[in-house]
């Protein structure tokens, strides 16, 4: 999943970037897509990765609006400490700290989830969650 993120925000960088758009699709859908990536890494860390689906529809939706209800309470304990600091932010900062997060996360991975000091895998893709539902707010407001 991380990999599969880190083409969304690299793709959302691009278009932050570029001048020229070839694909017709822009920063809210990729937004979404993280959403979306970043809720299946976290039943993915519940649950475990399968090779075929074990879950209905049902089970799946159960799962998404645990982890989606647990990373908006996380959500809303930050805003209170930090006094909802990302309202001020531009979406490009929201996009660069989604990329700092995947790099932590890849590192996190490619030491088999051994850190020294850092918050756990699953802390990182919830800040990812609420990064990009920080950026749709401020994109469905221009």
């Amino acid at each position: 999943m991380t990999d599969q993120i880190f083409i969304k925000a690299q793709r959302i960088r691009g278009l932050q970037q570029n001048t020229e758009q070839k694909v017709a699709e822009g920063e809210v859908s990729e937004f979404i897509g993280i959403i979306n990536y970043s809720v299946m890494a976290l039943v993915q860390m519940e649950l475990g990765a399968v090779e075929q689906p074990d879950m209905d529809v049902s089970q799946a939706l159960e799962a998404y609006d645990k982890h989606v209800a647990i990373t908006k309470s996380l959500m809303e304990a930050k805003n209170h400490d930090y006094g909802e600091a990302w309202r001020d932010m531009r979406v490009s900062s929201l996009t660069d700290l989604i990329l700092q997060k995947l790099l932590r996360v890849k590192q996190i991975e490619d030491n088999q989830g051994k850190t020294l000091v850092s918050e756990g895998i699953d802390a990182n893709y919830q800040d990812m969650l609420n990064y990009a539902v920080f950026a749709l707010i401020h994109l469905e407001s221009k």
